[in-house]
C-alpha cells in the first residue's frame, strides 16, 4: 500500500450529500457547515470538509482573506477546513445566511429554490467528515481546493456519480448512506491527486514530500512496515541515499526530521485503533512499534496529554 492510501485508510473519511440548490442571478449566501448537518452520518464530526459541485451555470465563491474563485459547469469546490464562505452570481451584493433559506425536504434531500431571476445556476453540495483530531493530509491542504472535473480523467465519472449521488438521496432509498459515503470519499481522493499533481515544485510540506520521488519511498516503506523498529540510516537505505543527504531531504521538504515524523505518524495509527476499541492497549503498542505497553504509554501522553486508557474512555 503506497502512503497516500494508508493515509486516506487511518483518515476514515464518512460523508454524503445533503442539498440540491437552484439560484437565479442575482444571489450570494454565506455558507458554513454545522456539525448537525452532518447527521445521520456522525453524532460530532470532529473535522468537517464541505463541498460544491456545479452542475449546471456559474458562481464565485470566496473565504475571508482569499482571492475569489470562479466556478462554471462541471468544476468541484472543497473547503478542507470548513471555513465560512461566501458565494453568488456576485460576491459584492448583500449575503444572505444560507441557514435562513426556504428549503423544502424532498425525501431526504433537502432543495433550496432562491434568486431573483436570472442566470440560472445549479449546484449540489455534500460534505466529509472524521472523528479523528489533527491529520497530516488534512492540515496540509489549501482553504480552498478547485478541481476542473471536465479536464480530468475521471470527470464523466465525477459528472455522473453527482447524478446518482442526487437522485439516491432524493429518491431516499434503503443503503443510500453507505453509498453517498464511498461517493464522497472517491470524489475526495480525485482532488486531492489533482491538487497533488499540480502542486508547485517549491512547495514544501506533508503533500510535497508524497510527490518527490525518493522521500515517498521511505513513506511508503514507513508506512507499510510501522511496527518495524526504524532508523534513519535503514529509512535512508530504503529512499536509495545516504544517511545525511536523506535526512536533509525529507527534513526540507516535510517541515520535520524523519523520526519525529514516525512518532507522530505512530500516534495517529494508535488514536485511531483506541477509538476502534476493539484491541488491548498492549496489541496496539506492539502494533505501532513499541515493545513495551509503558513505553507506548509514555509517548502517547507526551502527544496526548493523556495516557491511552484515559483517551478511549473520552472518545465519544
Amino acid at each position: 500500500m503506497d502512503a497516500l492510501s494508508d493515509v486516506l485508510r487511518v483518515l476514515r473519511l464518512t460523508g454524503g450529500v445533503y442539498l440540491d440548490a437552484r439560484f437565479t442571478a442575482p444571489w450570494c449566501v454565506l455558507s458554513q457547515l454545522e456539525a448537525t448537518d452532518c447527521r445521520p452520518y456522525f453524532t460530532e464530526p470532529k473535522h468537517i470538509i464541505g463541498y460544491h459541485y456545479v452542475v449546471a451555470g456559474r458562481l464565485k465563491l470566496a473565504v475571508e482573506g482569499e482571492a475569489q474563485v470562479e466556478l462554471e459547469g462541471g468544476d468541484l469546490v472543497l473547503l478542507p477546513h470548513n471555513e465560512a464562505h461566501r458565494m453568488g452570481s456576485a460576491l459584492d451584493i448583500e449575503a444572505i445566511n444560507g441557514a435562513s433559506l426556504p428549503y423544502v425536504e424532498s425525501q431526504g434531500l433537502t432543495q433550496i429554490r432562491y434568486g431573483g431571476g436570472g442566470e440560472a445556476t445549479h449546484i449540489v453540495c455534500g460534505f466529509m467528515g472524521t472523528e479523528g483530531g489533527r491529520h497530516p493530509l488534512l492540515e496540509a491542504l489549501p482553504r480552498v481546493l478547485k478541481l476542473k472535473t471536465e479536464a480530468s480523467a475521471a470527470g464523466a465519472w465525477i459528472k455522473s456519480s453527482f447524478t446518482y449521488a442526487a437522485r439516491e438521496a432524493a429518491a431516499g432509498r434503503a443503503g443510500t448512506a453507505t453509498v453517498l459515503s464511498k461517493l464522497s470519499e472517491l470524489l475526495f481522493v480525485e482532488a486531492v491527486r489533482g491538487y497533488l499533481e499540480e502542486l508547485p515544485d517549491e512547495r514544501k510540506g506533508w503533500l510535497a514530500g508524497m510527490r518527490d520521488p525518493v522521500v515517498s519511498r521511505a513513506l511508503t516503506q514507513i508506512h507499510a512496515r510501522l511496527a518495524h523498529a526504524w532508523t534513519v540510516d535503514e529509512m535512508a537505505s530504503v529512499a536509495f541515499l545516504s544517511r545525511s543527504a536523506f535526512a536533509e531531504r525529507f527534513t526540507e521538504l516535510m517541515g520535520m526530521p524523519p523520526m519525529r515524523y514516525l512518532a507522530l505518524w505512530r500516534m495517529q495509527v494508535a488514536a485511531q485503533q483506541l477509538r476502534d476499541g476493539h484491541q488491548s492497549i498492549a496489541r496496539i503498542a506492539l502494533d505501532v512499534g513499541y515493545d513495551s505497553e509503558a513505553a507506548f504509554t509514555r509517548a502517547f501522553k507526551r502527544e496526548h496529554g493523556v495516557a491511552p486508557g484515559a483517551w478511549r474512555r473520552k472518545v465519544p
